[in-house]
């Protein structure tokens, strides 16, 4: 028997059809607003988790930095020994903390270039630091007998402490000049730099013999003045306070040294998971293809000197590709050469004359 279907049936199951579709369509688009909410969620947090109100040594708002006595105030690292307190040996001044160094007060103003553009920080420096650094020995005597190393050395000039109370003001200096943290190594980079090629004028007798009189990293900066294991050094002190991983290179048959900051290994000298920085005047990170004068490029194997284990720079750093478009120019690779070397020549202030010692 077959049953007939009327018009008010057809009405009926076309009704229960849109009612369906209807709460179908509710739900998918509850379930879009929800999906929405959620992502729009995930995107807010992640975004304050990588962007959340920090100094620039990523120091909490309205909170002390582990660097006595700065305080971050609104984005800004400022003294406040009142609530912050001094390091040991520091003596509280009103929100100020005084070494019984600072002494004979000097004004220097550093000169950086950042993207093409001249910048400067104005520092203080004391004489009365400089004197105490002076009279330290040069020399090591390891109770064990064991001959000291390169790094040993190198260690002895940047773990002095007194020195580091008066070096760190430029550390947090560099920290509050600008907002961005590839900034702040670029502003590290470049301030050292920019600090005058030259040998210092005093000699110091070791043993039986007259040496070269060799700074610790204050004395390059109250001198404005290093050669290029000087000027490494003080860029080493700056980055490593900052985080970073830092090493030397130090080419034996050139008798050169150059800094190494902690970077992926495919931008790295031999691999090694180090960039090269050279100190001896402007140049571009990573840029391990400089002529220096009397020796040409730098052919030997360096020994490589790890000074601290700290974060790497990672990726996506404009200097990496202008490091290989340097090197692409002085091979006479690319139709507007000129153009390409002096913009490159504007963005970093890069000079002709690098030297070996």
């Amino acid at each position: 028997m077959k049953i007939k279907r009327g018009r008010n049936d057809r009405i009926y199951f076309r009704e229960i059809f849109l009612n369906v579709f209807h709460k179908k369509k509710l739900l998918i688009t509850l379930l879009g607003i929800l999906f929405l909410l959620i992502l729009g969620l995930i995107i807010y947090f992640s975004f304050f988790s990588l962007h959340k109100l920090v100094c620039g040594d990523g120091t909490v708002y309205s909170s002390c930095s582990d660097r006595k006595p700065y305080f971050c105030e609104q984005g800004i690292l400022v003294e406040k020994a009142s609530v912050c307190g001094c390091f040991e040996n520091l003596t509280i001044d009103g929100d100020s903390c005084v070494s019984e160094y600072q002494t004979g007060m000097k004004n220097i103003t550093l000169n950086y270039v950042l993207r093409g553009e001249n910048r400067t920080i104005d520092f203080i420096v004391y004489q009365g630091m400089v004197n105490y650094l002076s009279k330290l020995s040069r020399s090591i005597h390891n109770v064990n007998g064991e001959i000291p190393t390169r790094e040993d050395f190198k260690l002895k000039k940047l773990n002095e402490e007194k020195q580091r109370y008066l070096l760190l003001p430029l550390v947090t200096e560099i920290q509050n000049s600008v907002g961005n943290e590839k900034d702040r190594v670029r502003v590290a980079i470049s301030i050292v730099q920019k600090i005058t090629f030259g040998n210092s004028n005093k000699t110091i007798k070791v043993s039986r013999s007259e040496l070269d009189y060799a700074r610790y990293p204050y004395e390059v900066l109250y001198d404005e003045k290093g050669v290029c294991g000087e000027k490494s050094e003080l860029l080493a002190f700056i980055l490593r306070e900052m985080g970073y991983g830092v090493a030397f290179f130090y080419y034996p048959p050139e008798n050169h040294e150059a800094i190494g900051i902690k970077c992926p290994k495919r931008h790295s000298v031999g691999r090694t998971g180090y960039c090269l920085i050279e100190t001896t005047g402007p140049s571009i990170m990573a840029d391990d293809d400089i002529e220096y004068v009397g020796i040409g490029k730098l052919t030997s194997e360096p020994e490589l000197i790890i000074i601290s284990k700290g974060k790497s720079i990672g990726d996506w750093w404009y200097e990496y590709n202008d490091a290989k478009k340097l090197k692409g120019i002085r091979k006479g690779f690319g139709i507007f050469k000129e153009r390409e070397l002096e913009k490159l020549r504007k963005k970093y202030n890069l000079v002709d004359t690098y030297n070996p010692e």
